[in-house]
């Protein structure tokens, strides 16, 4: 077994920078706090949460985990940012979310210690942070149950992505903090795909995340030039 951590330091390091701020919607974090109902419902009606063991991979802050609490799952999340849990933490406490907790610990360790244990795993926004992204969706794959779901959010690797994920929303608009984002680590759908098949997870369907930067409204739709989200299932068995 490789014990390297899946993880890179400066990623780390960037998201534990702005732990502080994860819960204010006018913060660095506004597009999760204004994506989250969007990515939340789809995921709701294909795996209805309510009573249901969710794990969130990548955690960060806990935007999406908290929510899918309030859906009525057993959420876990786990990330090893350690501020970034314990704002998460910490928002719990006060806001009194229920069945929930969270835990600094590598997807592929859990995976080692509880195996098929989820009936619902998700993993946003996380995928283009790590050195070995196909690790991460092995993991995943090994702790759902048979017959679970796995939902995966990344962004698109194309020129268009790139001018607008990149330039415009890191440069440009300022959305998000410069450097959030490296172009060599984005995925496209196909490559995705591949990992998830390669995990033994068959692919439902995708989704992509319009956005207009003048109203600044976000909507879900079938183009996945740019940011998508990609629904997978474990074969019963």
């Amino acid at each position: 077994m490789n014990n390297t951590i899946n993880a890179d330091p400066a990623e780390l390091e960037k998201f534990s920078s702005l732990a502080h701020r994860w819960w204010d919607p006018e913060s660095e974090f506004k597009p999760l706090h204004q994506i989250n109902p969007l990515r939340l419902d789809w995921i709701n009606a294909q795996a209805p949460l309510q009573g249901k063991r969710v794990l969130d991979v990548g955690c960060g802050g806990g935007i999406l985990a908290d929510s899918m609490a309030r859906k009525g799952a057993e959420v876990m999340g786990v990330d090893l940012a350690t501020k970034a849990l314990r704002v998460a933490q910490l928002h719990a406490l006060e806001t009194g979310t229920p069945n929930i907790q969270y835990h600094e610990v590598s997807v592929e360790q859990l995976a080692q210690e509880r195996p098929a244990s989820f009936d619902v795993v998700t993993c946003m926004e996380m995928l283009e942070h790590v050195p070995d992204p196909a690790s991460i969706v092995h993991a995943c794959a090994a702790l759902v149950k048979p017959g679970g779901w796995v939902f995966f959010s990344t962004i698109n690797r194309n020129a268009k992505a790139f001018g607008l994920a990149i330039v415009a929303a890191e440069y440009v608009l300022k959305m998000i903090p410069k450097g959030t984002h490296e172009y060599t680590k984005l995925l496209r759908p196909s490559e995705l795909a591949r990992f998830a098949r390669d995990a033994g997870l068959d692919v439902q369907g995708s989704k992509g995340l319009g956005h207009n930067p003048i109203s600044g409204r976000y909507w879900l739709s079938s183009d996945t030039s740019i940011n998508y989200m990609l629904a997978t299932r474990r074969p019963q068995e």
